[in-house]
Protein backbone atom coordinates (compact mmCIF):
# COMPACT_ATOMS: atom_id res chain seq x y z
CA UNK A 1 0.00 0.00 0.00
CA UNK A 2 1.22 3.58 -0.63
CA UNK A 3 1.08 7.05 0.98
CA UNK A 4 0.08 8.73 -2.77
CA UNK A 5 -2.34 10.50 -4.69
CA UNK A 6 -4.30 11.24 -2.32
CA UNK A 7 -6.19 14.68 -1.24
CA UNK A 8 -5.14 17.28 -4.22
CA UNK A 9 -7.40 19.04 -6.33
CA UNK A 10 -7.44 19.27 -10.10
CA UNK A 11 -5.26 20.80 -12.98
CA UNK A 12 -6.09 18.20 -15.98
CA UNK A 13 -3.01 17.90 -17.92
CA UNK A 14 -0.78 14.84 -19.53
CA UNK A 15 -1.25 12.23 -21.80
CA UNK A 16 -3.94 10.80 -23.75
CA UNK A 17 -5.61 7.73 -23.29
CA UNK A 18 -4.60 6.10 -26.84
CA UNK A 19 -8.75 3.83 -26.85
CA UNK A 20 -10.75 6.62 -24.91
CA UNK A 21 -8.64 10.10 -25.82
CA UNK A 22 -9.06 10.87 -22.19
CA UNK A 23 -6.40 12.79 -20.05
CA UNK A 24 -4.60 11.23 -17.97
CA UNK A 25 -2.92 12.90 -14.93
CA UNK A 26 0.18 14.45 -14.64
CA UNK A 27 0.67 16.84 -11.70
CA UNK A 28 -2.16 16.18 -9.33
CA UNK A 29 -5.48 14.42 -8.77
CA UNK A 30 -8.44 14.85 -11.67
CA UNK A 31 -11.29 16.42 -10.50
CA UNK A 32 -14.15 14.08 -10.81
CA UNK A 33 -12.67 11.26 -10.92
CA UNK A 34 -13.71 8.02 -8.59
CA UNK A 35 -11.80 5.75 -5.84
CA UNK A 36 -12.58 2.56 -6.66
CA UNK A 37 -10.99 -0.02 -3.24
CA UNK A 38 -12.37 -3.36 -4.48
CA UNK A 39 -10.11 -4.96 -1.69
CA UNK A 40 -9.05 -3.94 1.33
CA UNK A 41 -5.95 -5.08 3.80
CA UNK A 42 -2.33 -5.88 2.74
CA UNK A 43 0.97 -7.33 4.07
CA UNK A 44 4.04 -4.87 5.02
CA UNK A 45 6.48 -5.98 2.10
CA UNK A 46 9.31 -3.49 1.96
CA UNK A 47 10.48 0.04 3.85
CA UNK A 48 7.77 2.09 2.38
CA UNK A 49 5.40 0.04 3.93
CA UNK A 50 6.69 0.86 7.42
CA UNK A 51 4.59 3.43 8.54
CA UNK A 52 1.25 2.68 6.30
CA UNK A 53 -1.20 5.36 6.54
CA UNK A 54 -3.94 2.44 6.06
CA UNK A 55 -2.57 0.46 9.03
CA UNK A 56 -2.65 3.87 11.21
CA UNK A 57 -6.40 4.15 10.11
CA UNK A 58 -6.97 0.84 10.49
CA UNK A 59 -5.85 0.88 13.98
CA UNK A 60 -7.92 3.90 15.08
CA UNK A 61 -10.97 1.56 14.14
CA UNK A 62 -9.54 -1.60 15.34
CA UNK A 63 -9.31 -3.17 11.88
CA UNK A 64 -6.51 -5.82 11.43
CA UNK A 65 -5.10 -4.24 8.10
CA UNK A 66 -3.32 -7.78 7.49
CA UNK A 67 -6.75 -9.44 7.10
CA UNK A 68 -7.70 -9.04 3.19
CA UNK A 69 -10.78 -8.61 2.71
CA UNK A 70 -13.29 -8.16 -0.86
CA UNK A 71 -15.25 -4.56 -0.10
CA UNK A 72 -18.82 -3.73 -0.72
CA UNK A 73 -17.61 -1.77 -3.89
CA UNK A 74 -16.18 -4.65 -5.85
CA UNK A 75 -18.27 -4.29 -9.11
CA UNK A 76 -18.26 -0.20 -8.62
CA UNK A 77 -17.52 0.23 -12.15
CA UNK A 78 -20.13 -1.91 -13.54
CA UNK A 79 -22.93 -0.79 -11.80
CA UNK A 80 -25.75 0.76 -13.15
CA UNK A 81 -28.98 3.30 -12.99
CA UNK A 82 -32.57 2.61 -13.05
CA UNK A 83 -32.22 3.81 -16.89
CA UNK A 84 -29.78 1.27 -17.99
CA UNK A 85 -26.57 3.87 -17.69
CA UNK A 86 -23.54 3.14 -15.70
CA UNK A 87 -23.43 5.34 -12.45
CA UNK A 88 -19.53 6.08 -13.51
CA UNK A 89 -19.51 7.98 -16.58
CA UNK A 90 -17.87 7.17 -19.64
CA UNK A 91 -14.10 9.08 -19.55
CA UNK A 92 -13.88 8.34 -15.87
CA UNK A 93 -10.27 8.49 -14.43
CA UNK A 94 -11.08 5.51 -11.82
CA UNK A 95 -7.86 5.15 -8.91
CA UNK A 96 -7.85 1.62 -8.25
CA UNK A 97 -7.12 -0.38 -5.17
CA UNK A 98 -5.85 2.07 -3.33
CA UNK A 99 -6.19 0.33 0.66
CA UNK A 100 -4.54 -2.69 -0.67
CA UNK A 101 -2.46 -4.18 -3.60
CA UNK A 102 -3.59 -4.99 -6.64
CA UNK A 103 -1.22 -8.07 -6.80
CA UNK A 104 -1.78 -8.96 -3.39
CA UNK A 105 -1.31 -13.04 -3.22
CA UNK A 106 -4.61 -12.88 -0.95
CA UNK A 107 -6.72 -11.37 -3.55
CA UNK A 108 -5.94 -14.06 -6.75
CA UNK A 109 -9.24 -15.40 -6.25
CA UNK A 110 -11.11 -11.76 -6.92
CA UNK A 111 -8.65 -10.63 -9.42
CA UNK A 112 -10.43 -12.37 -12.50
CA UNK A 113 -12.80 -10.90 -12.33
CA UNK A 114 -11.82 -7.62 -11.42
CA UNK A 115 -9.70 -8.10 -14.69
CA UNK A 116 -13.04 -8.30 -16.56
CA UNK A 117 -14.80 -5.24 -15.03
CA UNK A 118 -11.67 -3.54 -16.48
CA UNK A 119 -11.88 -4.72 -19.75
CA UNK A 120 -15.92 -4.06 -19.28
CA UNK A 121 -15.20 -0.78 -19.08
CA UNK A 122 -13.08 -0.14 -21.51
CA UNK A 123 -14.50 3.78 -21.74
CA UNK A 124 -12.94 4.37 -18.32
CA UNK A 125 -9.12 5.23 -17.27
CA UNK A 126 -8.10 3.03 -14.28
CA UNK A 127 -4.54 4.03 -12.47
CA UNK A 128 -3.32 2.02 -9.53
CA UNK A 129 -0.08 1.51 -7.58
CA UNK A 130 1.99 -1.56 -6.94
CA UNK A 131 5.01 -2.43 -5.17
CA UNK A 132 4.43 -6.67 -6.29
CA UNK A 133 5.59 -5.53 -10.02
CA UNK A 134 7.22 -9.37 -9.29
CA UNK A 135 4.00 -10.42 -9.40
CA UNK A 136 2.70 -9.06 -12.34
CA UNK A 137 3.11 -11.40 -15.04
CA UNK A 138 1.17 -14.78 -13.20
CA UNK A 139 -1.33 -12.13 -12.34
CA UNK A 140 -2.70 -11.14 -15.80
CA UNK A 141 -6.16 -12.02 -18.01
CA UNK A 142 -5.69 -14.40 -20.82
CA UNK A 143 -6.43 -11.44 -23.40
CA UNK A 144 -3.92 -9.19 -21.65
CA UNK A 145 -1.45 -9.12 -25.17
CA UNK A 146 0.85 -5.95 -24.58
CA UNK A 147 -1.75 -3.97 -22.19
CA UNK A 148 -4.66 -2.79 -22.18
CA UNK A 149 -5.06 1.32 -23.84
CA UNK A 150 -7.32 1.72 -20.35
CA UNK A 151 -4.73 0.68 -17.30
CA UNK A 152 -2.16 2.73 -15.69
CA UNK A 153 -0.22 0.27 -14.16
CA UNK A 154 2.29 2.32 -11.42
CA UNK A 155 5.39 1.05 -9.63
CA UNK A 156 6.92 2.27 -5.80
CA UNK A 157 10.02 2.24 -5.65
CA UNK A 158 11.17 3.94 -2.32
CA UNK A 159 14.82 3.20 -1.83
CA UNK A 160 17.45 2.33 -3.98
CA UNK A 161 17.42 -1.21 -3.25
CA UNK A 162 13.57 -1.09 -4.87
CA UNK A 163 14.47 0.46 -7.62
CA UNK A 164 17.36 -1.56 -8.94
CA UNK A 165 15.10 -5.25 -7.80
CA UNK A 166 11.45 -3.61 -9.45
CA UNK A 167 12.68 -1.67 -12.24
CA UNK A 168 13.96 -4.19 -14.19
CA UNK A 169 11.16 -6.00 -14.08
CA UNK A 170 8.51 -2.88 -14.33
CA UNK A 171 10.74 -2.39 -17.66
CA UNK A 172 10.34 -5.80 -18.85
CA UNK A 173 6.38 -6.01 -18.89
CA UNK A 174 3.94 -5.52 -20.81
CA UNK A 175 1.96 -2.10 -19.93
CA UNK A 176 0.47 0.83 -21.71
CA UNK A 177 1.12 3.33 -19.16
CA UNK A 178 3.76 3.46 -16.46
CA UNK A 179 4.31 5.65 -14.06
CA UNK A 180 7.36 5.34 -11.31
CA UNK A 181 6.11 6.31 -7.54
CA UNK A 182 9.05 7.53 -5.00
CA UNK A 183 6.70 7.99 -2.17
CA UNK A 184 8.09 7.88 0.65
CA UNK A 185 10.84 9.00 -0.78
CA UNK A 186 13.36 7.08 2.11
CA UNK A 187 16.67 8.03 0.71
CA UNK A 188 18.60 9.50 -2.77
CA UNK A 189 17.40 7.22 -5.96
CA UNK A 190 19.29 7.24 -8.57
CA UNK A 191 16.96 6.64 -11.88
CA UNK A 192 19.59 7.34 -14.33
CA UNK A 193 20.29 3.54 -14.95
CA UNK A 194 17.22 2.46 -16.07
CA UNK A 195 17.05 4.61 -19.42
CA UNK A 196 13.20 5.92 -18.22
CA UNK A 197 13.01 8.26 -21.08
CA UNK A 198 11.91 5.46 -23.21
CA UNK A 199 9.10 3.82 -21.40
CA UNK A 200 8.02 5.96 -18.49
CA UNK A 201 5.58 8.78 -18.82
CA UNK A 202 5.85 10.19 -15.23
CA UNK A 203 8.02 9.91 -12.10
CA UNK A 204 6.14 11.15 -8.75
CA UNK A 205 8.14 12.00 -5.51
CA UNK A 206 7.08 12.95 -1.78
CA UNK A 207 7.58 12.91 1.62
CA UNK A 208 5.93 10.19 3.91
CA UNK A 209 3.19 11.81 6.08
CA UNK A 210 2.09 10.69 10.16
CA UNK A 211 3.88 11.05 13.35
CA UNK A 212 6.32 8.89 12.83
CA UNK A 213 6.98 10.13 8.86
CA UNK A 214 10.90 9.35 8.06
CA UNK A 215 12.81 12.75 6.56
CA UNK A 216 12.85 13.81 3.14
CA UNK A 217 15.60 15.39 1.63
CA UNK A 218 14.96 18.37 -0.92
CA UNK A 219 18.15 17.47 -2.90
CA UNK A 220 16.72 13.64 -3.18
CA UNK A 221 13.62 15.35 -4.90
CA UNK A 222 15.41 17.64 -7.09
CA UNK A 223 17.76 14.86 -8.21
CA UNK A 224 14.99 13.08 -9.69
CA UNK A 225 13.47 16.02 -11.05
CA UNK A 226 16.63 16.97 -12.71
CA UNK A 227 16.80 13.32 -14.52
CA UNK A 228 13.57 13.67 -15.22
CA UNK A 229 14.01 17.02 -17.23
CA UNK A 230 16.98 15.35 -19.12
CA UNK A 231 15.30 12.58 -20.17
CA UNK A 232 11.83 14.75 -20.98
CA UNK A 233 9.75 12.88 -18.55
CA UNK A 234 6.61 14.11 -16.51
CA UNK A 235 7.78 15.25 -13.06
CA UNK A 236 5.50 15.82 -10.10
CA UNK A 237 6.51 16.58 -6.36
CA UNK A 238 3.46 15.96 -4.64
CA UNK A 239 4.13 16.55 -1.35
CA UNK A 240 6.99 17.13 1.24
CA UNK A 241 6.21 14.73 4.25
CA UNK A 242 6.02 15.71 7.46
CA UNK A 243 9.61 15.77 7.97
CA UNK A 244 11.38 17.81 5.02
CA UNK A 245 15.06 18.80 4.75
CA UNK A 246 16.16 21.78 2.27
CA UNK A 247 19.49 23.25 3.05
CA UNK A 248 20.33 21.69 5.83
CA UNK A 249 17.30 22.94 8.07
CA UNK A 250 14.98 20.19 9.12
CA UNK A 251 11.27 21.70 8.88
CA UNK A 252 8.28 20.02 10.62
CA UNK A 253 5.27 20.11 8.18
CA UNK A 254 1.48 19.75 8.97
CA UNK A 255 -0.22 16.99 7.06
CA UNK A 256 -2.89 19.89 5.71
CA UNK A 257 0.54 21.71 4.53
CA UNK A 258 2.36 18.93 2.96
CA UNK A 259 0.92 19.14 -0.50
CA UNK A 260 0.90 23.06 -0.38
CA UNK A 261 4.57 23.22 0.48
CA UNK A 262 5.60 20.71 -2.42
CA UNK A 263 3.77 23.03 -4.93
CA UNK A 264 5.17 26.24 -3.68
CA UNK A 265 8.59 24.66 -4.96
CA UNK A 266 7.26 25.09 -8.29
CA UNK A 267 9.20 22.47 -9.64
CA UNK A 268 6.67 19.99 -11.82
CA UNK A 269 8.05 19.14 -14.89
CA UNK A 270 5.40 19.03 -17.67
Amino acid sequence: MRDSFYYLRCKVSGYKNHQTNATMPANTIVRGSVMWNLWHGCHKLSPGCKYCYVYRGDAKRDVDSSVVTQTKNFDLPIRKKRNGEYKIPSGTLVYTCFTSDFFVEDADEWRAEAWSMIKQRSDLNFILITKRIDRFAQCLPEDWGDGYNNMTICCTVENQACADYRLPIYKAVPIKHKIIICEPLLEKVDLRPFDIGTWIEQVVAGGESGNEARVCHFDWVMDLRNICVEEDVAFWFKQTGAKFVKEGKLYLIKRQLQHAQARKAEINFK
